[in-house]
């Protein structure tokens, strides 16, 4: 007589279903498994269900309905408590591992959501070797050891663009503009100074305006921020009746002030360089000069490690 076959899965096809998910959607659900691994830590479900602070009732209950939904007995039943069967063996090894991937995913996301790990894209357009900036990140490195952050050189309409497509998380640049799709926020303002030779006649005078700088060749770098600067010189002396001179070099920024230095022109720079020392130049300020500084963003960036430093921003422009 031919074997009698139910509908029923057989245990391990319907392991298979809730450990991988291969092979029909499982209505297990995680109270299960945890109710599941108690019930096999403490050898009854009454011991279970104290540790839990819930009623045995729900216990056994909710381990019955993981037993239907697998087609297979996890355990025998007995006076003083219960034990595995040979399927709920093999399911304890699945449960107790995806219980285990579970917490450890849970554990990542609350780290990445307290922004105690994670990534933050940081343009800028300022030097970080002193003021508003430096301190900053210091702050933020301090208070955040485990969150990563890239510094990223580039003009104002770089960032910005790259901000808009979320390749940024916040760029810190000139300027108070309003720039369509970003948010902008004024943080803090730097001096503007002049770069110019030790031996320069303009080295020892105390006191620098643009109608000193009107015979003057300027040098600026191709990359960020020479072309701001180039734009910056041209408003500030184009009015004062002299063609302005300025020569773009292919170096970066530090190179450009080791060339001021041989006598190849001479350059602006932000309060915050200048405390930079390079062998050979001077650095002046030019009286009443400021550049604002603002930071920009995106509204749906939801990086929790970004705002966690356009908090800290916003706390320390306070505080300056």
């Amino acid at each position: 007589m031919p074997a009698i076959r139910n509908n029923q899965p057989s245990p391990d096809d319907a392991l298979t279903n809730i450990v991988e998910g291969n092979a029909r959607k499982s209505a297990v659900r995680l109270h299960q498994l945890r109710y599941f691994v108690a019930a096999v830590d403490y050898g009854s479900f009454r011991k279970a269900a104290t540790a839990l602070a819930i009623q045995e009732s729900s216990i056994s209950r909710r381990i019955r309905d993981l037993e239907d939904e697998l087609g297979a007995s996890l355990f025998v039943r007995y006076a003083g408590g219960v034990r595995l069967t040979v399927a709920g063996r093999e399911f304890l090894r699945n449960a107790r591992h995806a219980l285990r991937q579970i917490d450890i995913g849970v554990t990542k996301v609350a780290a990445v959501g307290r922004a105690e790990q994670g990534l933050v894209k940081v343009g800028i357009f300022s030097s970080l070797a002193s003021g508003f900036l430096f301190d900053l990140l210091r702050a933020f490195g301090s208070r955040h050891p485990k969150v990563q952050v890239d510094i990223i050189d580039g003009s104002p309409p770089e960032h910005v663009a790259a901000v808009r497509n979320l390749n940024l998380d916040v760029a810190f640049i000139t300027g108070m503009p309003a720039w369509d799709g970003c948010e902008a926020e004024h943080l803090w303002c730097e001096k503007v100074f002049l770069v110019l030779p030790d031996d320069h006649p303009l080295a020892d005078k105390p006191d620098l305006g643009w109608a000193d700088l009107a015979s003057e060749r300027f040098i600026v770098s191709d990359g960020a921020p020479g072309l701001e600067i180039h734009e910056y010189l041209v408003a500030r002396l184009a009015g004062l009746g002299r063609k302005v001179e300025i020569q773009t070099q292919q170096v970066g920024r530090d190179n450009i002030l080791s060339l001021v230095a041989v006598g190849q022109g001479l350059t602006l720079t932000s309060e915050a360089t200048t405390v930079a020392r390079f062998p050979g130049i001077t650095y002046r300020e030019l009286a009443g000069e400021v550049l604002p500084f603002s930071m920009i963003w995106s509204a749906i960036n939801d990086n929790p490690a970004c705002r966690r430093l356009l908090s800290l921003a916003r706390a320390a422009s306070k505080q300056a």
